[in-house]
């Protein structure tokens, strides 16, 4: 008897692989509790949009965030490397620790990047997430596996073997009668769209269509489907929510889990909506915070009367990037690199820039103060400053 999510099938090889159930969920209780929860994160969502009407230009925080998002959900994966280091890398790769592992998380930057611009001809397709994938491993751990290419043979998840696996995803024949239901389930506009971001992000990862990369895929489908389901309009670029299931882990692949072993959708979709509603409050904390910082920033610039007007140009750059060379800064003030140096070592005394690579020649300088409104520990304070949401149950 097939089960609410699916079941777990004898295969002729000895070991068992999960099989899921027709898709969506078409018996998914949506209660007054799980309704509270949904208005308490479409909240939250209104508030980040007026949050983000205050931001002259959004752009100049979307590449910081888009980068949050990559190297969080690389970390979820085991992968290391943090923002700051991101941000050098891509400024100055020479000597790096970890090169790997921030080509891998740089990938992921162009991955999300360019498939948001592919969603205005292409939809959210099975096409479109191949393409993400091809770039996501491109030229990293992993290319040998089939970039772009869905699976043609049995894949696992822990373990050394598929006998010690600790879960088996559907059998080659099984996982595209799934993918064609989620993919059909990707056009339906007629779902909500914090509940069809849920349901499919948790059914991405049963499929596991890839032989690597899976986590990452479906953890950037979250922003795409939001965008195209113009959920956000402006402030969907600002929403990502792998800072909170970084936090959460374990209970996010529990949660994952008990959606396999007792069907508990709706246990997931409560996890997923409070994740929305900590990341969009967090979001609208963040905008308050950098504008703030600007201010103080700019007042600080304004109080050096003949370097002044330089040192204001340069902060509105290194929001933009947050790491640079002193030629870098000399090509985007249009300056003297002698120049560029001279504000940057003004912004040093005030405390606002850190040099990061200890080199002599071709430092990098980082943006610190500013960059550390993104951090985990930056999230974790806003949201413990956040109000809690109605009925939210507690950890499996």
């Amino acid at each position: 008897m097939m089960a609410r999510a699916g079941h777990f099938v004898q295969q002729a090889a000895g070991f068992k692989a999960f099989v899921p159930a027709d898709f969506p969920p078409r018996d998914l209780v949506i209660d007054a509790g799980r309704t509270r929860l949904l208005t308490a994160a479409y909240q939250a969502l209104g508030r980040l949009v007026g949050a983000a009407d205050f931001v002259p230009n959004p752009d100049l925080l979307i590449a910081v965030y888009v980068r949050r998002e990559a190297v969080l959900s690389s970390q979820i994966e085991g992968t290391q490397g943090t923002l700051d280091e991101l941000f050098q890398f891509e400024v100055s790769p020479e000597g790096m620790e970890r090169p790997r592992d921030l080509e891998e998380i740089v990938n992921y930057v162009r991955a999300l990047n360019r498939a948001r611009d592919r969603l205005e001809d292409l939809p959210l397709s099975i096409r479109l997430i191949r393409e993400i994938h091809a770039d996501l491993m491109a030229g990293v751990r992993g290319r040998e596996r089939e970039p772009g290419d869905i699976r043609r043979s049995q894949n696992w998840i822990g373990g050394s073997t598929l006998a010690n696996a600790a879960f088996v995803p559907p059998p080659v024949h099984e996982m595209w009668q799934a993918l064609d239901q989620w993919e059909k389930y990707l056009h339906d506009d007629s779902s909500d769209p914090l509940i069809q971001a849920a349901l499919m992000h948790a059914q991405f990862e049963t499929i596991h269509p890839f032989f690597d990369g899976n986590g990452r895929v479906g953890r950037l489908l979250v922003p795409l489907l939001l965008q195209e389901r113009r959920v956000l309009e402006r402030g969907c670029a600002l929403l990502y929510p792998s800072v909170y299931l970084k936090l959460h882990r374990d209970e996010y692949h529990q949660r994952l889990t008990r959606i396999r072993t007792d069907g508990d959708w709706e246990g997931w979709v409560d996890f997923f909506l409070e994740a929305i509603r900590q990341v969009a409050h967090e979001g609208q904390a963040t905008i308050r915070d950098v504008l703030h910082l600007r201010e103080e920033h700019r007042a600080m610039a304004a109080a050096d009367g003949r370097a002044g007007p330089n040192m204001a140009r340069a902060l509105e750059a290194l929001v933009r990037e947050p790491a640079m060379t002193a030629a870098i800064l000399a090509g985007r003030l249009d300056v003297s690199e002698v120049t560029a140096m001279s504000v940057i070592n003004r912004l040093s005394a005030l405390g606002l820039l850190r040099e990061t690579t200890g080199r002599r020649r071709n430092r990098v300088f980082s943006y610190a103060t500013y960059l550390d409104l993104f951090s985990e520990a930056s999230f974790q304070r806003r949201v413990e400053s956040a109000p809690k949401a109605p009925g939210l149950p507690t950890a499996p």
